[in-house]
């Protein structure tokens, strides 16, 4: 692939990312497979589209710590909670978050929204309130689904 085509690419995938679009990468030639996901979701701020296709060596080969950052931060179910509680009532304020997420202290809270808005999953906005970052709500959705299938709740 010539540097002008990879180039178009980029600015393709950078202009789906912010605007929460679709994004596809085609798999490279590999005999190793290739991964993929995708989803349409209907959020209070609009519909969200996504869709990944990866070769497997490309996936092995990404830099680990931004991955395994993302789901650290999803590894707490108070965490869970504030992504379930956007997910299903959009943006919210710090006190609406305390509540869905039953925790008993403002520090409480900051502490799992520091590690959702570090890893990405979760965005302040300019009047205070949070809400899910539009490029995260399709793969947030595709690890806890994944993550439940691992764990045996998909199959009767």
């Amino acid at each position: 692939m010539d540097l002008l085509q990879r180039l178009v690419e980029l600015e393709e995938r950078v202009a789906a990312l912010e605007g929460g679009r679709e994004v596809a990468t085609s798999p490279e030639a590999g005999d190793g497979g290739a991964v993929g996901y995708r989803g349409r979701v209907t959020l209070a701020e609009g519909q969200v589209e996504w869709r990944i296709d990866l070769a497997q060596e490309s996936v092995l080969a990404l830099e680990d710590r931004p991955r395994v950052e993302v789901l650290a931060a999803l590894a707490h179910p108070a965490r869970v909670d504030i992504v379930r509680s956007l997910l299903d009532r959009g943006g919210q304020p710090a006190a609406a978050l305390q509540e869905a997420a039953r925790l008993g202290s403002t520090g409480q809270l900051y502490h799992h929204l520091k590690a959702l808005t570090s890893a990405g999953v979760v965005e302040q906005d300019k009047r205070g309130s949070y809400r899910l970052r539009a490029g995260a709500v399709v793969p947030v959705l595709v690890l806890l689904t994944a993550a439940s299938d691992v764990a045996g709740q998909l199959r009767s």
